[in-house]
Formats: structure tokens, sequence, C-alpha cells
């Protein structure tokens, strides 16, 4: 690689990133079902039909996949914990086996010398509250901010960063509006109840865990770059709605206690009754802001109702997934996010990485990391406070509604086996992060 850990500032940490529901193997363990589950196993839903169910089996190996973080030299190691598996029903009673698991793996990691950096929730709401109408129901709020104070009463004095709600983008927009994602669904009032409390989850579980005597609690938003398709006044509109509702919703909302303008025209009669009065709870201090970041969007007007946009395919080149290589545009997220949200808050890419292909030598990889590391580099010379860099991810995993055939891991997964082996690209960064 080009880059070494020598080339960035001495406190400068680097991580690897997965999530629960993608490796654990969901049913195991005394996990409760969830809406993923169900999503699953409905036809059409999900590449080849398949689930969660095993997944990379790191309930039962995670030792060995410790040790992979360890040997390759990274500082942090990105998790999250399922709802399910802890509270089985939501709400209620507590599955022991599920803390205890959550309980080893901190464990597992403080004696391999890797700092826990825990997310609270990817994705994988338990079914019973899914029932409950779920992120449409003003009531998850409080009951997120339970299982916060239940899964961080256990394991919150080892943690060294806590995130809560991994992209409120992909939890409420993709999954209510475009149903790309569990729920699956395709409803512009769930949408925005599902944006506002998706949010107010968030607000709650940081006051939860203020109440615990944690810090370094943070917000962790996707986005992608929105960039008009051509010069045309109402393809720069068009971007700047995009923009919006990708990112500048969820930004806006958490630092600035305010939606964007262009949102609310069209979401504003959609959202629940005295939501302006949320803000407070919504934008309750953090100790540091995540980005995700992977790719940019060409936007054009669209002849539909609202949004009334539409992407465009762009002449960058392009990842298995088929999104545009643009690394650039993680250079512009923060700059901008440190001068228009966080200031001088510490910013982390807490996700970054590509599907290829490649199952052992991918020099793609090697050359995406390489090309977005340096994009972090040019934000660091324009003074933005980037503390840290995650790859993802750890394994190849379970890519949700594309299954397992998208390939985003350093580590190769033989799915039949379970067998792990280590890519070009594990073995590029263990050399670069020994370097320096």
């Amino acid at each position: 690689m080009k880059y070494k850990r020598s080339d960035f500032p001495q406190d400068f940490l680097f991580g690897i990133a997965t999530s629960a529901y993608q490796i654990e193997g969901h049913a195991q363990g005394g996990a409760g079902g969830t809406h993923w589950d169900t999503f699953a196993a409905t036809p059409g839903n999900v590449v080849n039909a398949e689930n969660g169910d095993l997944a990379c089996d790191h309930y039962n190996r995670f030792e060995q996949d410790l040790d992979l973080i360890k040997d390759a030299g990274f500082d942090c190691y990105r998790f999250s914990t399922s709802w399910a598996r802890v509270l089985p029903e939501g709400r209620g009673p507590i599955n022991q086996e599920g803390l205890d698991f959550y309980d080893r793996l901190t464990d597992a990691l403080l004696e391999r010398g890797i700092r826990p950096c825990a997310t609270l929730y990817h994705w994988e709401l338990p079914s019973p509250l899914a029932d409950l109408g779920g992120w449409r129901n003003r009531d998850i709020a409080g009951w997120f901010a339970d299982f916060t104070e239940i899964i961080m009463g256990r394991i919150g004095d080892r943690m060294f960063s806590v995130a809560t709600i991994n992209e409120p983008w992909c939890v409420s927009w993709l999954s209510h509006f475009e149903g790309h994602h569990a729920p699956g669904l395709r409803d512009v009032r769930a949408t925005a109840r599902a944006m506002h409390h998706v949010l107010l989850a968030h607000g709650h579980a940081v006051q939860a865990m203020r109440g615990l005597g944690m810090s370094n609690l943070g917000a962790v938003f996707n986005l992608e770059w929105a960039e008009p398709a051509d010069d045309s006044p109402g393809a720069q509109e068009a971007a700047a709605l995009y923009d919006g509702i990708y990112n500048r919703f969820f930004l806006g909302g958490v630092f600035n206690k305010a939606y964007p303008d262009n949102v609310l025209e069209g979401l504003a009669p959609y959202l629940p009754d005295g939501w302006q009065d949320d803000f407070d709870a919504i934008g309750v201090p953090v100790d540091w802001c995540g980005l995700n970041y992977y790719t940019r969007k060409l936007i054009a007007p669209a002849d539909t109702p609202w949004p009334s946009v539409q992407e465009i395919p762009g002449p960058l080149p392009k990842t298995q997934m088929g999104w545009e290589i643009d690394p650039d545009a993680l250079s512009r997220f923060l700059i901008r996010a440190a001068r228009e949200y966080t200031g001088d808050l510490p910013i982390y890419v807490t996700e970054n990485g590509m599907a290829s292909p490649e199952r052992r030598q991918d020099n793609d990889r090697i050359d995406y990391l390489d090309q977005h590391l340096n994009a972090v580099q040019v934000a660091l010379k324009q003074g933005v406070p980037v503390k840290g860099y995650f790859v993802w991810s750890l394994l190849d995993n379970y890519e949700w509604a594309l299954g397992y055939e998208k390939r985003f891991g350093l580590v190769d997964v033989d799915f039949e086996t379970m067998t792990r082996t280590p890519k070009a690209s594990y073995f590029a960064l263990q050399e670069a992060l020994a370097a320096g």
C-alpha cells in the first residue's frame, strides 16, 4: 500500500468493522426473531432466499476472528450488538446467554489489546417490536433506551466507544420508502415517522448511557455525495433534495436541531405531531461523529411524485456493487461535516470499503483503500479533526438483500466450510500498520 501507519498522526486509530446479524449466525444462542428473518423468508426479497441463520458462524468462532484482527495490527474493532439476542421479545425477559456472549467478546478483545467499539443497533429489529409498528411507533425511543441500559449495563464499563444506530438513512428511508431492506415498506408516512423516531431513539440512548456514567459516545451516518447529472437548474435542485434526504436530514437533526427545508416540503405532512419539540432530545451532545462513505451518485430530476429525483449512471470505475469509486467525495464530506455540523468534534471514518469478486488477490481493494486513505490525508491537511479510519469489513458476510454474493471482506469466507482465508488486502494492511 502507498500509505503506512507513520503517515498519520500519532493518535490516529485504525479499525475494522462488522455487524451482528451479518456474521454471528442469528439462529443460535437463544436469540429472538427479527424483522430481517421475516424479510428474508419472503420470496423475492433476498438473493437466493438467503438468511442470517448461520452467516459466518462468528458466534462460535469469534476467538479465531479476533485473532485475525490482532494479527493484522488493527487498534479497534467496531462490532454491533443484536437487540433480539439480548431481549428476544425486544422487551421483558433477558436472554442471559446473549449478554454472556457480548461479555466474552469484550474480554477477548481486551485480552488481545484491541479497543472495543460497540454499535448498539445495526438493523435487526426484534419481530415483536416490528409487530407494534417498529420505527413508525414513537415508543421505540423508550424501548431502545431500555435495551441500551441492559446491554451497556453489562459491557459499557469496558467500551472504548459506543455508537447508537448505524446508518439512520438505511433504517428509515431505504427500508420504509424504497422497500429494499426490512421491513420492506414503500410508504411515505411510515418513512417520515421512521426518520424522526430513529433520531429520537438515538438521543434517548445517549441519555441512557450518560446516566450510566459513560463517555466517548457517538452517532454514525452513512453519506452519499449527490452531484447534479448536468448543469441544468432542475438537476441542481434534484441533487440538493437527494443530499437533503440522504445526508443533511440526519446530520442536521443531531447537530443543528433542524431538518432541511427542501425535505420538509415533502415530509412535513407525514411527520408525527409535535416533532418540532423533540430536537433537544435528538440533539443531545455527543463526543464524536462517525461517517460511513462508499460512493457518490449523479442525480437528475424525475417525472414522478415527490421526491422527483432519479440516479443516472456515472462514468467512474465501479465496485462489485455497481457503486462509483470517488475518493475525492470522502474528502469533501469530511471537510463539510466539520464546517457545517461538528466543528472541533472528533470525526471517524467508521466504514469504508468495497465489494470485489476477487477472493484472494484483491488488488482492486488495495487500490481502493489507498485512494480513500489519501482522501483522509487531504482532509487532515485542511485541519479536519479526523481521528480514525475503519475498514468495512473483516469478513465476507451476509450482505442483507444481496445475500452472500457481494464480498466486502479482507478475509475470504467459504460459506460451506466456514474456512477463513486472508486476502492480499489483509496482508497489505498488515504490513502498512506495522510500518511506523
